[in-house]
């Protein structure tokens, strides 16, 4: 491709609402253009590293046995009203009526249209195992979509599903799509963890995320410094302490703390370790209010609590709502005397000796025991941390930040039960199938790989998903320069490595800086300096160092970069 022809408008200044890198370079380098909130337009180079991902996941999921079909992305609402989920995803779905005042919903994902088709031409267990895939828009309304395309509400995804005889089967199905999303990420050189992770509005019995490791993700990932545990924090759990008899200790004691509702404030003004506190933190979970305490060093994970409780979500409650329940300000709620239901974490139920709120603005109790002075439904539902014990071996927890690039799923009957999705066994008999669930969300892998692979210059493309494997910068417009460029341009499209080409009137170094933003794997550069010698210049994107370049001879460049391409896409 001909710069001078390509529509490709970099940017000098980042967007004003680009916060993210991959926010930042996807726009200024040309790739994506913002046309509403959460809504992006691919450009030419933003499409073809698109279609380069897209190319990936199809060869790895036709390898694994998938078939590709494509579903409407207009769903009638009756699909979602069976399921439960017209209600459970509430203001997340896109809505709207035609003309009749049907509802339809725009697809935020596609379990029940998949599991209608399913239910209609899967009648025998002779028709399973199936895992039919699709790669398609998908539109969830989000309250606050950001980071580009890293959170939007029209979005690229490849969505899979199984379905088996039996649950065996199924993890069968589970495990080839584990094998496969591992080629896809390997190959498109992402750094990542498979991580134990939650079901949420999916549901079924067993998921794990593909994490990819970066320090903008949203996302918080516990990882053993010695085995390969690894889960996400929303469902991480440490080891379960041993609940033992407690000792025997004072009588308890209401103390005087006068604007000191913060537990850290509390253990100054106190003198006490901040361990030995009950933190009680009042919840909203549907219409009821929820006492949930904690070791003064921990925090809530709302997805265990919300598991414990058997609601889909909870939210902390509003201080007027705490005042009501406790009778006194945010800051010193505690167990003793709460009238409600109160959910006690493991490791706060065997704090021997504790401090904790009062139920009275400006007083706290000391000498606080469980069982003793207070009972509750003892559970596990603080979030681990970085320093606690791993669940698996005897090493110590790390806690990473990452961004979810695939997530696969166990569902088993949670969609085909509730919508009649049934076969006959080999004795003729009813059974429902099972399933299996196994998203990528392809428009997001654009975003994850730049935040993984980028320069204070601009993006650096692994070489499997470059809008172009080598950017060709032409310096001067004399005829032996242009030929040289041409007779390039030919070798490597007729080597199958199309490259772009730089033939704008203009400076070197905006050239330069041009292919550093935009990021191509490897750039040959042709002056007449170097071909006065019988040279071009060869430099790695990935190389930071400006002087690392090589000088090869014209005569072999073309087969000497070739044979790189190769190299790095593992076909030499």
């Amino acid at each position: 491709m001909r710069y001078q022809r390509a529509l490709l408008p970099t940017l000098k200044e980042a967007p004003s609402d680009a916060q993210s890198v991959s926010h930042i370079l996807l726009t200024r380098g040309g790739y994506m253009r913002r046309v509403g909130a959460g809504i992006y337009s691919y450009l030419p180079l933003g499409l073809r590293v698109l279609r380069n991902i897209e190319r990936i996941i199809r060869e790895e999921m036709d390898r694994a046995g998938a078939q590709e079909l494509l579903l409407p992305a207009l769903v009638p609402s009756d699909y979602f009203k069976e399921t439960g989920r017209w209600d459970l995803f509430g203001d997340t779905l896109f809505r709207l009526q035609d003309r009749k005042k049907t509802d339809y919903l725009l697809g935020p994902t596609h379990e029940e249209t998949i599991t209608d088709l399913a239910r209609r031409e899967i009648q025998s267990y002779r028709d399973m195992p199936k895992n039919l895939y699709q790669i398609q828009a998908k539109y969830r309304d989000e309250p606050r979509p950001r980071g580009g395309l890293l959170r939007g509400r029209e979005f690229i995804m490849k969505d899979a599903y199984s379905f088996d005889v039996s649950e065996e089967k199924a993890l069968e199905s589970y495990e080839q799509m584990r094998v496969a999303y591992r080629a896809v990420f390997d190959r498109l050189g992402l750094v990542y963890r498979m991580v134990g992770a939650d079901s949420g509005a999916m549901g079924g019995s067993k998921s794990a995320e593909f994490q990819a490791l970066v320090q903008s993700g949203e996302d918080f990932i516990s990882t053993c410094s010695a085995c390969d545990y690894a889960e996400n924090l929303e469902v991480a759990s440490p080891p379960r302490p041993a609940m033992s008899q407690l000792g025997d200790i004072a009588a308890r004691e209401e103390v005087h703390t006068p604007g000191h509702g913060a537990i850290q404030d509390v253990a100054t003004l106190l003198d006490a370790p901040v361990t030995s506190f009950l933190k009680s933190l009042v919840y909203l979970a549907g219409k009821d209010l929820v006492l949930v305490v904690l070791r003064g060093d921990h925090e809530v994970s709302d997805v265990k609590l919300a598991r414990a409780l058997g609601v889909s979500e909870v939210h902390l409650a509003s201080a007027e709502d705490v005042t009501r329940a406790t009778s006194a300000a945010v800051g010193f709620a505690g167990p003793v005397g709460f009238a409600g239901k109160i959910l006690v974490d493991a490791d706060a139920a065997v704090v021997e000796d504790g401090i904790t709120g009062a139920n009275k603005t400006d007083y706290h109790l000391r000498h606080v025991q469980f069982g003793r002075d207070f009972t509750g439904d003892v559970v596990q539902v603080r979030a681990m941390q970085a320093g606690d014990a791993c669940p698996k071996c005897q090493g110590v927890v790390e806690i990473y930040r990452g961004i979810e690039a695939g997530h696969i799923f166990v569902l088993g009957t949670h969609y085909t039960h509730k919508m009649g999705a049934v076969f006959l066994d080999e004795k003729s008999e009813k059974q429902t199938i099972v399933m299996g669930c196994y998203g990528i969300g392809v428009s997001r892998l654009i975003a994850t790989i730049v935040e993984q692979h980028n320069d204070a210059n601009g993006i650096a493309w692994p070489v499997s998903v470059a809008p172009y494997p080598i950017h060709i910068v032409q310096v001067g417009e004399s005829d032996e320069v242009k030929a040289a460029v041409a007779g390039l341009e030919h070798e490597f499209i007729a080597a199958g490595f199309e490259p772009l080409v730089d033939d704008r009137d203009e400076r070197p170094g905006v050239k330069f800086k041009d292919a550093d933003l935009i990021g191509c794997p490897y750039r040959v550069t042709v002056g007449e300096r170097g071909l006065k010698e019988g040279n071009v210049e060869f430099k790695l994107r990935s190389e930071p160092n400006p002087k690392a370049a090589l000088a090869l001879p014209l005569q072999s460049a073309a087969g000497d970069v070739i044979a790189t391409c190769r190299r790095d896409l593992g076909l030499a």
